[in-house]
């Protein structure tokens, strides 16, 4: 069927494919409007679609991505059906400039699949930051924490189950169901927002189990906006932003001569640094910013791990609770 609208062959290969992520859940791209050429078009406000090189797309939309002018992004829209576990989702509704309907429990009864981390990320409390995991696994208490949770929620499956069975309101009977509990839903965004997502999502220091979803979903981006992908991978996701102080420090190391650059003699002291009034965080963050390079993740997919919404379908209504009501 054709249409005239702009397409991309490597996003339409994927389309109604289902990905999995983690032990139940899966990312699909279910639409998309637009691509590179709409972003171009929007920045001139032009009716020429097909008729400049791509070499001068890709020109315009990196400039745009290093001058942070986003409005022509806005113009291109994705649309993804994502099955995820709840607390993976309280974090996701943070993105707040996006679309989303979310499977009611309400309305519907709720699939009973839980989510179990492996082995490898089942690891301590970070010792620098308060929010995350670091080090290595703690292999010795993964059984023991399994084992638990596994008896916490079948307690739960099984309250759940009874309450409904017995025609008790399913907003009421949901209540104890844990934060592993797996929900799904439709999620739209635009290019500059889903940028912004990633950004945040796809770094080293997200939450590993959204981390998965979201480097997933670049790979599907990577097929709708290739240029664009390019252009964030360059200039936001393995790049940095200096603030005034970093930058007088760099200043001391690197001078401009003759078109180009030139190191300067010496090295910036932590006491100098505190004197260009970096905060010892801010002086660890530098140091990062320049001695961490990115892991180099091309985000490609892996075709062969998808599977049809079939597929997916029967696991979530196996998980359905049978019960004879009163």
């Amino acid at each position: 069927m054709e249409t005239r609208r702009p397409t991309n062959p490597a996003a339409e290969e994927i389309l109604g494919l289902y990905f999995p992520v983690l032990d139940h859940g899966f990312v699909s791209l279910v639409d998309y409007m637009g691509s590179d050429e709409d972003v171009e078009r929007a920045a001139r406000v032009s009716y020429g679609y097909g008729t400049r090189r791509t070499s001068e797309t890709r020109g315009l939309i990196r400039y745009l991505r290093r001058h942070r002018h986003t409005t022509p992004s806005e113009m291109v829209e994705l649309k993804f059906h994502c099955a995820l576990p709840i607390f993976v989702a309280r974090q996701w509704v943070r993105h707040r400039a996006a679309n989303l309907n979310e499977y009611s429990g309400r309305y519907s009864l709720l699939p009973l699949l839980f989510y179990t981390p492996e082995p490898d990320a089942f690891q301590a409390q970070a010792k620098t930051n308060r929010q995350g995991r670091g080090g290595a696994p703690l292999a010795e208490a993964h059984a023991d924490a399994v084992a638990r949770w596994e008896s916490l929620r079948r307690l739960a499956a099984e309250q759940y189950e009874w309450l409904v069975g017995r025609d008790v309101a399913r907003e009421l009977a949901r209540i104890d169901l844990p934060l592993s509990t797996y929900t799904q839903w439709y999620w739209k965004i635009d290019l500059h927002n889903l940028f912004h997502f990633l950004t945040v999502r796809a770094d080293p220091h997200a939450q590993h189990e959204i981390r998965v979803f979201a480097r997933v979903i670049a790979g599907m981006l990577k097929r709708v906006a290739p240029l664009s992908f390019e252009a964030w991978v360059d200039y936001e996701f393995r790049g940095t932003h200096l603030s005034r102080g970093e930058l007088d420090a760099l200043r001391r190391l690197v001078g401009v001569a003759g078109g180009g650059l030139e190191a300067r003699p010496g090295r910036v002291t932590p006491e100098e640094l505190a004197r260009l009034g970096l905060s010892k965080r801010e002086v660890d963050e530098l140091l990062a910013k320049i001695g961490d390079a990115r892991d180099d993740e091309d985000f490609d997919l892996d075709l062969t791990a998808a599977r049809p919404a079939e597929h997916f379908a029967r696991e979530m209504e196996a998980a359905v609770p049978r019960v004879d009501r009163r």
